[in-house]
């Protein structure tokens, strides 16, 4: 009977496991105008919607950013140039052409060339950072066609806040003003927008092309870019599919824009705003055979006119998110148990202070959680041992009922008499499994924060592991996890359990190790370790309570002689003399 719960929980685990990663989220119920959303769902790749006026030569003209049939300039330069200003966290490249965002590169974070992770995409068919989006095609083509004019720009890394300021006007009525505001500590950053057409003020849309643009590792256990809001209390994920049925949201966002695993780019708008995303597919260079990059960009529309709008660019680490508002940490995907999660992951980021090493902080720490579980797991041996001392009885009364079908009254005395011979023998059915039960916040707890955690993407440990967040390129931490799962089931007790379960249990460490081949080493090294311990602690507990006593039952024929009492048998034994 313990088998069989241990069994379930195993399945159980596979069976989230495999939801997690196969079953599409559905969409949010956030409905939004149906005209609107079906225009917005059509936007090309430049970000303004279709019209029966587009010209063959004027999407041509802006997919190379230039401005067809532009009117003369009043406001602006004469020649394409790059800003670049430089923060104690930022590497960030503007271009004029637009006033747009050409490169925003983390300092802190390398990419697989060893260089700082750049957050932009640059994708010839869709728009860079800080495109302007309204509802006009042409003026959308001069806004983020056109050469802005540059204000004065900082040089060096800047210590204290610095404001870039960008101005373009033509003979055509056309005044656009983008100023961007940068934190000198942060990834964080605000735009504020002044465009007017003719006598009229236009409160256009800011888009952001495709996002996150980090190529690292990508497997079922890291999250691919993904649509991203906060809204009413709850982060909100959109998948491809989901953007597909619906990519318009309206209402008031805490943030809205796009994350993968380890990155996101957002806007903070400071009040009602609408967020539209669109699902973005990027082929590999030739003659690459690479499978295609799925990215998402988005664009917010704040519906205020003259306020700035705050986006924040950087790492998914949990205090630099938390240094901006308490529920943007609830951006990093930590699951069901983030209330276990979060003090795990300060637990590890204080063991790494004194190791200098997340790999040998992942062991110390997975040390630490296996001996505050001991007691627990202990007290399930212990209750296991219990039963299987009496599975020789149990399976004595299950027999003698076995003919009996499910239905039929009579099977009710079979539990009777289980029941009565656990209170006899003061074994708790459920002893076994509930102890381990309660372990399992926590061990899905820490594998939720090694799946999730920034610290560990690209942290060496030691000898050819040199990503803790990328597979074992040798696969050697899994295939010794499979092995040490395999002594593990080795040394269960086996009583009472039909050979077609054996098989099953034995056949659990072969599909963990398929399993784990392209997990996260990290996550590879907390399992083995944790095996281990368990293995350890399995030889413990059977030096303190012993070998089993297994009962002898005796034939049912015995028992009965027995219960006729000494008279009776005497007299057989007699008649038996004559």
């Amino acid at each position: 009977m313990e088998r069989r719960v241990l069994i379930a929980i195993f399945l159980s685990f596979i069976v989230l496991y495999v939801y997690q990663a196969l079953v599409v989220k559905p969409a949010p119920k956030t409905a939004a105008p149906a005209a609107t959303s079906s225009a917005l769902a059509t936007t090309t790749g430049s970000g303004t919607p279709p019209s029966s006026t587009t010209t063959p030569s004027a999407v041509t003209a802006r997919s190379q950013g230039e401005t067809p049939e532009a009117a003369a300039t009043v406001v602006g330069e004469t020649s394409e140039r790059e800003i670049r200003i430089e923060t104690r966290d930022v590497i960030a490249v503007f271009t004029n052409r637009g006033a747009r965002l050409k490169s925003w590169r983390l300092k802190k974070y390398l990419d697989q060339q060893k260089q700082p992770q750049d957050l932009v995409e640059q994708v010839t068919t869709h728009p860079l950072p800080f495109s302007l989006r309204t509802t006009d095609e042409q003026l959308n083509a001069t806004l983020n066609g056109s050469l802005y004019a540059v204000g004065a720009v900082p040089e060096g890394i800047i210590a204290a806040p610095s404001d870039i300021r960008f101005e373009y006007r033509n003979a055509a009525g056309v005044h656009a003003v983008k100023e961007f505001h940068l934190a000198p500590d942060s990834y964080m950053m605000s735009v504020r927008t002044d465009v007017t057409s003719g006598d009229h003020a236009v409160v256009p849309a800011i888009a952001w092309g495709p996002a996150v643009g980090d190529i690292a590792e990508v497997s079922r256990y890291t999250q691919k870019a993904e649509g991203l809001f906060f809204q009413r209390g709850k982060a909100q994920r959109l998948s491809a599919k989901d953007i597909a049925k619906q990519p318009t949201y309206d209402g008031e966002f805490l943030f809205a824009g796009v994350d993968d695993n380890y990155f996101m780019t957002v806007a903070l708008p400071s009040g009602p705003a609408r967020v539209t995303y669109q699902a973005v597919s990027i082929p590999p260079p030739p003659p690459s055979k690479d499978a295609a990059r799925e990215l998402v960009s988005y664009s917010i529309d704040p519906k205020q006119q003259m306020q700035p709008v705050r986006f924040f660019a950087g790492p998914k680490d949990f205090d630099v998110l938390a240094s901006i508002g308490p529920d943007v940490t609830r951006a990093i995907n930590f699951g069901m148990f983030a209330v276990i999660v979060v003090p795990l992951l300060k637990s590890l980021k204080w063991v790494n202070v004194y190791v200098g090493n997340y790999g040998w902080a992942i062991i110390i720490l997975t040390v630490i959680i296996n001996i505050v579980i001991f007691p627990l797991r202990h007290k399930s041996v212990v209750s296991m041992r219990k039963m299987q001392e009496i599975q020789p009885e149990v399976k004595s009364i299950q027999d003698r009922y076995a003919k009996l079908k499910a239905t039929d009254p009579a099977k009710q005395k079979m539990n009777q008499e289980l029941m009565a011979l656990y209170k006899d023998r003061g074994v708790n059915p459920a002893s076994g499994c509930v102890p381990i039960l309660l372990t399992f916040p926590l061990i899905f707890a820490f594998y939720a924060l090694l799946s999730t955690a920034i610290e560990l993407r690209g942290a060496p440990f030691l000898g050819w592991i040199h990503d803790l967040s990328a597979h074992d390129p040798y696969y050697v931490t899994p295939v010794l996890m499979g092995i040490s799962q395999m002594w593990q089931q080795w040394m269960m007790p086996a009583a009472g359990v039909d050979p077609a379960q054996q098989k099953m249990m034995m056949f659990m460490p072969i599909m963990f190790t398929f399993m784990f081949l392209w997990a996260p080493s990290g996550l590879a090294i907390y399992w083995l370790v944790s095996n281990v311990w368990q293995i350890g602690q399995q030889y413990l507990t059977n030096y303190m309570i012993g070998p089993p006593a297994v009962r002898t039952v005796r034939p049912a024929a015995e028992r009965r002689l027995k219960r006729v009492g000494g008279g009776k048998t005497e007299a057989a034994d007699a008649n038996n003399k004559n």
